[in-house]
C-alpha cells in the first residue's frame, strides 16, 4: 500500500452496513425506501431511516430518522414532508413488533420481510 492510498472505510461504517435492512417500496407499500437496523450498541432507541426520495432510491447515510417509541416521531423536525411522516408512522404502527424484534436480535434479517405488512396509501 502506498502513502497515496488511504482506506476511507471505518469500522463504524462497516458495522452499520451489515446491520441494516433496506426495505424497498414493493416490501412496504411506502413510496420510498426505509431501513431498519439491529441495535449494535447504538446509544438511542429504535429508529427507522427514511429516504427523502420516492421510488426506492436514496442513501442510508443521508436518510432522516423516525423514532419508533413511544409513538413514531421525527428525530429532526421537518426533515421529511408531513405526508411522508404520516405514512411512515402508519407503516411503523403496522410493523412495530417486527421492527423491534429485529432491533433486539429476536429475529434475523431473513425473517423480517415475510412478517412485514404493507401500508395502504
Amino acid at each position: 500500500m502506498t502513502d497515496d492510498f488511504k482506506d476511507t472505510t471505518t469500522t463504524e461504517a462497516v458495522a452499520e452496513d451489515w446491520a441494516k435492512v433496506k426495505l424497498p417500496p414493493r416490501s412496504t407499500g411506502l413510496p420510498m425506501a426505509v431501513w431498519i437496523t439491529e441495535n449494535d450498541g447504538y446509544p438511542h432507541d429504535v429508529r427507522v431511516k427514511v429516504s427523502t426520495l420516492h421510488g426506492g432510491r436514496g442513501s442510508w447515510r443521508t436518510a432522516p430518522s423516525i423514532a419508533v417509541r413511544p409513538q413514531p416521531h421525527e428525530i429532526v423536525p421537518s426533515s421529511l414532508p408531513a405526508a411522508d411522516v404520516a405514512l411512515v408512522s402508519r407503516w411503523i404502527d403496522l410493523n412495530r413488533d417486527v421492527i423491534i424484534d429485529y432491533w433486539n436480535g429476536v429475529i434475523d434479517f431473513d425473517e423480517v420481510k415475510p412478517r412485514l405488512r404493507q401500508v395502504q396509501p
